[in-house]
């Protein structure tokens, strides 16, 4: 397989940017983030600091852009639509709560990572730098919305039909280090490197 991206989808704070990340640096492929592009998007419209701060979608201007994106279901649409043209263009890897359902194409690999909500809590907290109590609700107010937004924007149930999805993962099964390490493992088989 000469031309190959990757995409990675999976519930919030799963560790889905880390292993894009060792990916890219592994297979010399581009990384590319929905959440950036929505952060973009978002930027484009006038909200002033949604390029500048990582913990950005937890700040009161992100919940008010949060609340216009539930309005108007073009932005995720947006954000789609710019991914897939990256796919098509070049090789790269793609975190991605969407890209999975909506992208048919052999040439890309499609991770799921599963990962309880008390596991991803914590480590949301530690990498945030914020108490576990408070990383729970994060948590849990994240995968709701996604659910939500997800099915009235697509019609697909987000987390539930895997059937997408080439491999799934369970990061409460594997450590950091194992992830990456079973993850370039597959990828290299797949693409015969």
């Amino acid at each position: 397989m000469s031309r190959f991206s990757v995409v990675i989808s999976g519930w919030p704070a799963v560790g889905k940017t880390t292993m894009a990340s060792e990916l890219a640096k592994e297979f010399g492929l581009v990384t590319y983030n929905g959440g950036d592009i929505l952060k973009m998007l978002a930027h484009e419209k006038g909200y002033s600091s949604a390029t500048s701060r990582e913990d950005w979608w937890d700040t009161p201007e992100a919940k008010k852009f949060m609340a216009e994106r539930k309005r108007d279901p073009s932005f995720d649409k947006q954000v789609d639509k710019r991914l897939e043209q990256i796919l098509k263009k070049e090789n790269a890897v793609i975190t991605s709560y969407t890209l999975p359902w909506l992208v048919k194409d052999e040439s890309i690999i499609k991770f799921w990572l599963k990962g309880s909500p008390k596991n991803r809590a914590s480590r949301m907290a530690n990498r945030d730098g914020i108490t576990v109590k408070e990383a729970e609700k994060i948590v849990s107010l994240r995968d709701a919305e996604n659910v939500k937004i997800y099915r009235n924007l697509y019609g697909f149930s987000f987390g539930e039909d895997l059937s997408v999805f080439d491999y799934a993962l369970n990061t409460d099964r594997l450590s950091l280090d194992a992830l990456i390490e079973v993850s370039k493992l597959i990828v290299r088989r797949q693409v015969g490197r």
